[in-house]
């Protein structure tokens, strides 16, 4: 049976960009990894017809986060407790009347390269149809070089989508809110990308049975010679640009 080494997005762009990871900088992906399953739950919720109090809500995140914490085996403070907290509560806020409130999280894609490496891409939010989001808990403008090889992977698997950078700054109260349509990436940024991928997923991924992956799956072929040679990257999905 057929098989593809497989992949994360975020494996990629920690290989494309990679740097030590401080004390703090563990912290605030706690914090961020907190937000965002917050308001995923929100919107979830929203969209079932449910309105769960802030009390629900900041309770949920404040559990979340020294469980976290503890996996991490990482210390915290009532201070610090306090201050994630008013972010929390700030950013819910924010949330509800940004355009990300009320919508669904896609099923993951697999961005297939060659039949020989896939990709599992999943944006934050989509509205189903024609946008796909991707949000950030602190002020991401200019774009960062990570969070654009993340967004570039998200837009391989989604092509035909339009794509909004949202930012909701949890370091500002009140927070403000960012919205940025990234264009879809060049025929040579595709081919990079996609060339970046390949190499790194036949180092790294996994090996899967093609047959086991259920996951919608978007399929480009890219030139295995030397990158002076032409190539011919495009899309031909094995799922529909709109399957959830």
């Amino acid at each position: 049976m057929s098989t593809l080494k497989v992949l994360a997005t975020h494996q990629i762009v920690q290989r494309l960009h990679p740097r030590p990871v401080t004390e703090k900088d563990e912290r605030a992906m706690i914090a961020g990894r907190v937000l965002d399953a917050t308001l995923a739950r929100l919107s979830h919720e929203a969209r079932t017809g449910r309105r769960p109090t802030a009390t629900a809500l900041l309770a949920g995140a404040e559990s979340l986060y020294e469980e976290e914490l503890a996996e991490a085996d990482l210390d915290t403070d009532a201070a610090t407790r306090q201050r994630l907290r008013e972010q929390v509560a700030a950013v819910l806020k924010a949330f509800r009347g940004s355009p990300l409130f009320g919508l669904a999280r896609p099923r993951s894609r697999l961005v297939v390269i060659n039949d020989r490496v896939g990709v599992y891409v999943q944006p934050d939010y989509w509205d189903g149809r024609a946008r796909i989001y991707e949000m950030k808990s602190y002020a991401p403008v200019p774009i960062p070089p990570d969070v654009r090889t993340q967004l570039r992977y998200f837009q391989l698997g989604f092509p035909g989508f339009e794509t909004v950078l949202v930012g909701l700054n949890r370091h500002r109260i009140p927070v403000p809110v960012t919205q940025e349509r990234v264009p879809p990436p060049t025929p040579e940024e595709t081919e990079a990308a996609l060339r970046d991928a390949l190499r790194i997923g036949l180092e790294v991924g996994e090996p899967k049975v093609r047959a086991y992956l259920d996951n919608p799956a978007v399929a480009y072929t890219v030139s295995e010679a030397p990158p002076s040679a032409p190539a011919s990257p495009g899309p031909s999905g094995t799922g529909p640009p709109g399957s959830p």
